[in-house]
């Protein structure tokens, strides 16, 4: 079988600035997912991730009477600095769980930290416990104390909030602090650097939905601050961190070209940096988007799509070191990926982002959180001699959290549309009502993706016949599909940044067929990752595969090899894990399994891997 070499990835040339917000992503709101994949994760958020979270937040650890004692401005603060900002994300999952699932307890609930979050907001509109308890006099003097990254998870949570149920109650309080920030800096012209990225990608998300510029302008400006010698705090005087480096303050936007520091803050970073571009079509911002984009894809990233080899930084150290029983792939780095990615795409119309997106999502991503929604990963490494566990919790607490707010907006990452056209970047069972020109249209989605790549639409618009365009994705991994309408395959298709493009006058209840092979595939790193001389891994359609002791305890672990002998078939196993694809390997008289690696860890404790050893040319 042909290797697949999956470091060595196209880049595509430069995109007109013209070209950005054509493309706007379809709102999870207004889709429907009914995927007999992703629909019982989204329900399992809602019946085991957010309690876990919520009990955790409210009851087992001080983050809920942090804001009681900062609303009487009495009291101890307990935790860590920034706890504020994981009870802004399970707002945030509550949120997208409400949009889908309507609860009246949970929402009822919800008010009533929103009540308390309020009560805890001083009459200038700053709001951080933290310093509130702690001494006000010391707030806005260190950019490391995460005041910013909490207002960030604030407004996000507050937008959520208000799109799902309409009330504005936290969307004011968000509006508060924002304008409080802004009037302490920007408006006076007082420098201010992030520590830990997220306000810059908010702060869009509060301008589009109060339409007010004045926080696309700050996002703007706050991005403009870095790499200017502003930054001040313990993250730039530590010598336990590498500076300006750790938060990728050493040098001006425009002017980087490879990623550096802490991957969580660098994603947070790009996907504002990607938004903001999107809207003022800043070519300098995805000039150098473009040039990260690629040092982090084709020299930085594990297979699973995981970012941020080390602990020390939890994030980058040099090109190609990407070890595999010590990575660090934490979850919300691989949360970030999706993040950025998705924003990527947006701009430039590429599907090879989506690629990405897509990687980090079923693997990287995925693997964070249990079958049950209740135990996470913080750490996700490819390799494991059977002590890496799950945990119902985290003194740092953000992977979570931002699980809890992922799963359930999925929905928000299938579609895009433009003018003319709908875009179809994942295969997810699901429905929606896009407007196309001046007309509605319905379209439903069926599959049994990602376990085989056939894929079904059916297209519903308003009047009897419509001119549009369907832009569907070939996923990389793809190399054979076609197309067919009402049963009758369509020819002569190209391929153009990633999609192909089905163009015709629509009649209702028209079905339009992709069909992707999902054979089985090889995959060799880039001969400079010293962790993988000499293995392969095992990949189909967008999962990753891994081999764990439990399913193969007959065999010695360190002696199941791959060779270009090697023989595998494939059976869909309803009662394994959920329901998975298992891949059987056979080496002469030798057979292993292999399951899909977000599965791993989910039964008896064993060893785990993602390379194995390779014998042949």
């Amino acid at each position: 079988m042909k290797p697949f070499f999956y470091f060595i990835i196209a880049m595509a040339g430069a995109v007109s600035a013209l070209a950005q917000r054509q493309i706007v992503p379809v709102n999870f709101s207004q889709v429907t997912v009914n995927d007999f994949f992703w629909k019982p994760r989204i329900e399992k958020v809602h019946s085991a991730t957010l309690p876990v979270c919520m009990t955790y937040t409210e009851d087992s650890t001080a983050r809920i009477r942090n804001f009681e004692n900062a609303a009487k401005r009495s009291g101890q603060h307990k935790g860590i600095y920034f706890d504020d900002s994981d009870v802004y994300k399970v707002i945030e999952g509550i949120a997208y769980t409400l949009k889908t699932t309507p609860d009246k307890a949970l929402e009822a609930k919800t008010d009533e930290w929103i009540d308390k979050i309020a009560a805890a907001q001083l009459p200038d509109g700053y709001l951080n416990t933290y310093y509130t308890l702690k001494g006000l006099d010391k707030r806005w003097t260190d950019m490391e104390k995460h005041e910013d990254y909490c207002l960030g998870h604030l407004i996000e949570g507050a937008v959520a909030y208000y799109d799902a149920t309409k009330k504005r109650k936290l969307l004011d309080v968000s509006i508060r602090f924002a304008n409080h920030f802004d009037s302490t800096f920007r408006l006076q012209n007082r420098p201010w650097v992030t520590g830990h990225q997220e306000l810059e990608l908010a702060l869009v998300k509060l301008y589009h939905t109060t339409q007010n510029d004045r926080y696309l302008k700050l996002a703007d400006w706050l991005i403009e601050q870095r790499g200017k010698g502003n930054g001040r705090g313990q993250i730039w005087t530590d010598k336990n961190f590498d500076g300006a480096r750790y938060c990728q303050d050493d040098v001006p936007v425009r002017e980087m070209t490879d990623i550096k520091g802490h991957a969580v803050r660098a994603m947070y970073l790009y996907t504002g940096m990607a938004d903001v571009a999107a809207e003022t079509g800043d070519r300098g911002y995805t000039q150098a988007l473009e040039r990260v984009w690629a040092d982090v894809v084709e020299r930085n990233m594990y297979i699973t799509g995981g970012i941020g080899s080390s602990t020390k930084n939890e994030g980058f150290t040099v090109d190609y070191d990407l070890p595999n029983e010590s990575a660090y792939c934490e979850t919300c780095a691989s949360v970030g990926m999706v993040f950025w990615n998705q924003r990527m795409n947006l701009y430039s119309g590429e599907a090879k982002y989506v690629d990405v997106l897509e990687r980090s999502l079923y693997n990287g991503a995925l693997a964070g959180v249990q079958l049950t929604g209740n135990l996470f990963f913080y750490v996700n490494p490819l390799a494991s001699f059977g002590m890496h566990h799950r945990k119902a919790w985290y003194g740092t607490a953000c992977c979570p959290s931002n699980v809890s707010r992922l799963m359930p907006s999925v929905g928000g990452y299938i579609y895009n549309t433009s003018a003319n056209t709908l875009w179809v970047n994942l295969y997810v069972g699901s429905s929606t009502e896009v407007k196309l020109g001046t007309n509605k249209v319905k379209f439903t989605q069926k599959t049994n993706y990602p376990w085989a790549g056939e894929v079904e639409f059916k297209v519903v618009p308003d009047s009897s016949k419509v001119d549009f365009g369907v832009k569907l994705r070939i996923p990389a991994w793809c190399d054979k599909y076609s197309v067919e309408v009402n049963g009758k395959a369509v020819s002569n298709l190209v391929a153009d940044k990633g999609y192909v493009t089905v163009a015709r006058t629509w009649a209702k209840n028209d079905v339009l067929k992709l069909r992707m092979e999902m054979p089985v595939k090889v995959v060799a790193a880039d001969p400079r990752v010293q962790a993988n001389v000499g293995k392969r891994a095992i990949q189909r359609g967008p999962l990753v595969y891994c081999i764990e002791e439990q399913d193969n305890r007959h065999l010695d672990f360190d002696q199941m090899v791959l060779s270009p002998k090697t023989q595998f078939t494939t059976a869909f196993e309803p009662a394994l894990l959920g329901g998975v694809t298992t891949i059987k390997a056979q080496n002469g008289g030798d057979n292993f399994t292999l399951i899909p690696y977000y599965s791993w860890d989910n039964r008896q404790a064993g060893r785990m891997k993602v390379w194995m050893d390779w014998k042949g040319k």
